[in-house]
């Protein structure tokens, strides 16, 4: 691991802020590090204000999209919410769908399969439209690149409103209205929002449009920020705002959808981790292993018998998808063994048997594993589909638009992607993926790095420091964990190796100028640090980075290390 310390903060910035806060200055520092400089920003940080949402319509296009959309209602013409599988997609489909039903009865919904479709917009959608008297597609977290599928919903008379957060391709498609922040020419202040974001700020644009206000909004947040959280999209502006409101909806008055499945897992209060690490994998096992109809019935029913019903077999569905995602990820570690490319920047493997529902997944543990940009494969139909993820840094979605000659379709961002092509190209897309992978990436990408927000002695770490830290939340790129190195700490006696393996590392540390015979210290637990063991014992003196958390245990609350990671 690369330790990168951030450069220390202008102390006359920090000075004033503390003052100004009343807060420790190492607080104030880490505000300062985040652009907080003044009392206003910090309120604005601490207590995000809906009030600080933009306008909606200062989102190119959205002046005609509302129209268009008025005038489906008022001449009752069929609408359909179609959206893509994953948590972005199915929680998006279910916000516009929910929020036009209270408009008008004419609406309905529509999934694509990860298998038989594909990806985004398909023209077996299209012609579900128009073989339905269907008149306008609203299309959530994908249409962006659909040049031919909107061309081709043209022929058919049916009209088309694309709510994408995706990079462009060098066309916009012929579409009625195009909303997406990342258009060269629109002059949105956020460019960061997920695809539900964007939907949203299309129901914000009607709802005030008719005369309503935001608070008439607020029970669809929980879909926002679960797909916030779920599609890793900073947290930052407008998301934070978002998902700050957002999980305030799911730990108060969730859905019933979100209820059942916190039910289930029998969780009182979620932070934005868990609804990553809860939630999501939930809504997304439905679309990878069944079908995302499943996730939005889930997510759009009222009953709670119906829900609990639902949100089961959703359950199920999960737990296959856990089962092929580790089996998966030993067959394509296996592979990698056997393969022996010890000098390759990138990490590809196929298999015609791979489950389509986890190659995104499987490629994400690939890159954890072995930290180079990684893309799996598995055949589909004719073709070959492969999802892609990246390292800190370095743009995979660049890459692939490099080697776009051997691929028949690509979309994504700078650290996932996903595309198509066929057998024959494999083998000459792999070579070339190296190939542009090993003379553009910078060598120190290909290790893991540890941002650290500062050094801090242990005599800070308190309940009060805690409380303060705990209003950072919700975290999330660009709004990370505070993260902390301590150097000449020692372990007091009692470390030892814990879980499955000894994989795990637990602790309890002191400033190593601590008397022997004080025991006293501060838990600590280093998750896969079992290795580091030896460098703990003897009362050796070790450097640490960690965050800071809460452990409970018994009843009992206290404050715990969690280690990212030591050096002697």
């Amino acid at each position: 691991m690369r330790w990168t310390l951030k450069p220390k903060p202008d102390y006359t910035k920090v000075t004033a802020l503390s003052a100004a806060l009343s807060v420790p200055e190492n607080i104030a520092a880490l505000l300062v590090q985040r652009g907080i400089t003044n009392y206003d920003e910090a309120k604005s940080f601490f207590r995000p204000s809906l009030s600080e949402l933009h306008n909606p319509f200062l989102l190119k296009d959205m002046d005609v999209a509302v129209t268009r959309i008025e005038k489906a209602i008022k001449e009752s013409e069929n609408i359909l919410v179609y959206g893509d599988y994953d948590v972005d997609g199915t929680t998006s489909v279910a916000l516009m769908s929910s929020f036009l039903k209270t408009k008008t009865p004419n609406v309905a919904t529509y999934i694509p399969d990860r298998y038989d479709e594909g990806y985004g917009v398909s023209y077996k959608g299209i012609d579900f439209a128009a073989d339905n008297d269907i008149t306008l597609i609203i299309a959530l977290d994908c249409g962006i690149k659909a040049i031919d599928k909107v061309a081709y919903a043209k022929e058919k008379g049916v009209d088309f409103i694309i709510c994408d957060h995706h990079r462009p391709g060098k066309q916009i498609p012929d579409a009625i209205a195009v909303l997406d922040p990342k258009r060269d020419d629109c002059n949105y202040p956020y460019k960061e929002l997920c695809g539900c974001g964007v939907g949203f700020k299309l129901i914000q644009a009607i709802n005030e449009q008719s005369g309503g206000t935001i608070n008439d909004l607020l029970g669809y947040l929980d879909l926002v920020a679960t797909a916030i959280g779920a599609d890793i999209v900073p947290m930052t502006g407008e998301n934070r705002i978002l998902a700050y409101h957002g999980l305030h909806i799911i730990n108060t008055a969730p859905r019933m959808g979100f209820y059942a499945i916190i039910k289930q897992v029998k969780k009182e209060t979620l932070t934005i981790t868990d609804v990553v690490f809860i939630i999501a994998p939930r809504i997304n096992a439905a679309g990878r292993m069944k079908h995302g109809n499943h996730a939005v019935t889930l997510l759009t029913e009222t009953d709670i018998n119906l829900a609990a019903k639902y949100a089961q077999e959703i359950e199920t569905f999960n737990k296959d998808r856990r089962e092929a995602d580790k089996s998966i990820t030993e067959e394509a570690l296996l592979q990698i063994n056997d393969n022996s490319e010890k000098d390759c920047k990138t990490t590809v493997v196929y298999h015609e048997s791979w489950h389509k529902g986890v190659i995104g997944i499987v490629a994400s543990r690939l890159t954890e594993t072995y930290y180079r940009p990684t893309l799996v494969f598995t055949k589909s139909g004719e073709k070959l589909a492969a999802s892609a993820r990246s390292v800190k840094g370095f743009d995979v979605y660049n890459a692939l638009e490099a080697c776009s000659k051997h691929i028949e379709q690509f979309g994504g961002h700078k650290y996932a992607a996903g595309l198509t092509l066929l057998e024959k190209d494999y083998e000459n897309f792999k070579a070339e993926f190296e190939k542009v992978v090993s003379e553009t990436i910078d060598e120190r990408l290909l290790t893991p790095e540890i941002n650290i927000d500062s050094e801090l002695d242990l005599a800070d770490i308190t309940p009060k420091f805690f409380r303060i830290l705990k209003q950072f939340a919700p975290f999330g790129p660009g709004n990370m964990h505070p993260t902390f190195m301590t150097k000449n700490v020692r372990d007091t006696g009692y470390g030892k190796c814990v879980g499955q393996d000894n994989a795990h590392l637990k602790l309890a540390v002191q400033p190593n100028n601590v008397p022997k015979s004080d025991k006293r210290g501060i838990g600590a637990i280093g998750f896969n640090l079992g290795n580091k063991c030896e460098l703990t014992t003897d009362r050796k003196t070790f450097d640490i980075v960690y965050s800071i958390d809460e452990n409970e245990w018994n009843g009992n609350v206290s404050l715990q290390l969690k280690l990212k990671d030591l050096n002697a």
